[in-house]
């Protein structure tokens, strides 16, 4: 990934393109394609936009009818994933569905919570975002015998499934640690890891505190994962040379601690933002290196990071770009987009060589980075 060393002077954007609804889901993008959630007809339809990279037209649209009532709102929480020419796209009340990416015609569909017999209340719905692992389609229905499920990415139909808990709020991640390539994330109480082969589940993380809500995603951080929710605070992992979790964390740090917001790594520092923003030291225990005020620190925020620099998104679609490396706070930029005006966005952006494609409340954007 690329990030300026500079934001341009004002936000003009390439192009942007209205949308029908707010939404929470992230943007994905190619070169040619970026995709995006909207919802229709009342609130009542899933819609999944494909639009041309190059002029934001939409090239094609795939509807679910949807009908339900989730806390903040009812549109898909999940980003869509593409792979080898498919897209995989999952809405808030369990419809996935595998699509061409040239055509957007469906090669298979499903409901993950149907199929699999999950009948608990979902307050935000399913959340998690599809994932390849090990040649398999990831998902994670918390149903009473499929906690963790993998499908065949072509047809759709169940390679393994797992029992297990109620499933979480946030989305799972695939490495190698411990020397087992695995599947890490939260179901709705505990932290786990599951064998990519086979579904079985390696280890358990029950946190010192109950109730968090498990929506950040883990971080994998060289043979170790990085791990934050709202009552753990921020904490980091090592393993075992078993695919083995240590339970006991090798550093913690309780005031990084967001409920919804996933923290980014850049170099030697940990940054994230809760009620302002965190910059921790990986080599020093995850202290605290500094911690910066601000109304766009104050709540959610979306972040992305390279080496040297972290961009972060806040809610009214201000962007803040900042010195990774730096002792202190050096911010090196300051955007604010949709006019300044927008106070829902929410969706975490795409980036693809020096365009950055942002969700708002009632457009998309494509935003040119380069000086």
């Amino acid at each position: 990934m690329w990030l300026p060393d500079k934001l341009p002077a004002k936000a003009d954007p390439v192009w942007e393109t209205a949308l029908t609804a707010p939404g929470l889901g992230g943007v994905a993008a190619t070169s040619e394609f970026v995709l995006v959630s909207d919802r229709e007809l009342n609130d009542t339809v899933d819609v999944f936009r494909c639009l041309k990279a190059t002029d934001g037209k939409e090239v094609w649209a795939h509807r679910v009818p949807a009908i339900g009532r989730l806390d903040y709102g009812n549109s898909p929480r999940a980003t869509p994933l593409i792979h080898n020419d498919l897209v995989y796209c999952q809405g808030a009340f369990g419809d996935l569905a595998c699509l061409e990416q040239q055509t957007g015609k469906a090669k298979w569909s499903l409901n993950v919570r149907d199929e699999f017999d999950a009948t608990d209340e979902r307050k935000w719905g399913v959340c998690d975002s599809p994932l390849i692992a090990g040649g398999n389609l990831i998902v994670a229905p918390g149903g009473k015998d499929a906690a963790l499920a993998a499908l065949d990415p072509k047809t759709g139909k169940p390679v393994w499934k797992v029992t297990g808990a109620l499933a979480g709020y946030g989305s799972f991640v695939a490495a190698k640690l411990g020397g087992v390539f695995q599947i890490v994330g939260h179901d709705a109480e505990t932290l786990g890891g599951w064998d990519a082969k086979s579904g079985k589940r390696l280890w358990t993380v029950k946190p010192e505190r109950r109730g968090d809500f498990n929506v950040p995603t883990p971080l994998v951080v060289g043979d170790k994962l990085l791990v934050t929710t709202e009552n753990n605070g921020t904490r980091l992992f090592g393993f075992k040379g078993d695919g083995i979790i240590d339970p006991k964390p090798v550093a913690v740090n309780k005031k990084l601690a967001p409920d919804t917001h996933t923290p980014v790594v850049a170099g030697a520092h940990v940054f994230g933002v809760w009620n302002r923003l965190h910059c921790l030291s990986l080599t020093d225990g995850l202290k605290g290196v500094y911690d910066e005020d601000g109304t766009a620190f104050s709540g959610y925020c979306a972040a992305v990071a390279t080496d040297a620099r972290v961009l972060i998104v806040s809610r009214s679609g201000d962007l803040i770009l900042f010195d990774a490396a730096a002792r202190e706070y050096t911010e090196l930029g300051r955007l604010s987009t949709f006019g300044g005006t927008d106070k829902g966005v929410y969706a975490h952006p795409a980036f693809v060589g020096t365009r950055m494609y942002l969700r708002g409340s009632g457009a998309v954007i494509c935003l040119e980075l380069a000086p």
